[in-house]
């Protein structure tokens, strides 16, 4: 499998409680903060839900 980085670009703020879970369960907490995650099918599900968020690069 592959790495990917995942950087927030937009907020929480006003989103449902799922969302911001699963921001945190990806381990990002705060605007512009980026890591770097295996691409496995748990992580491809979680960024499919928060898409509009973040931007996904390939590590």
């Amino acid at each position: 499998m592959g790495k990917v980085k995942i950087t927030q670009i937009k907020s929480t703020i006003d989103r449902p409680k799922r969302q911001k879970l699963t921001m945190e369960a990806l381990g990002i907490r705060k605007m512009n903060q980026s890591v770097v995650h295996e691409a496995t099918p748990q992580i491809m599900g979680m960024i499919a839900k928060v898409q509009h968020l973040i931007v996904v690069e390939n590590a």
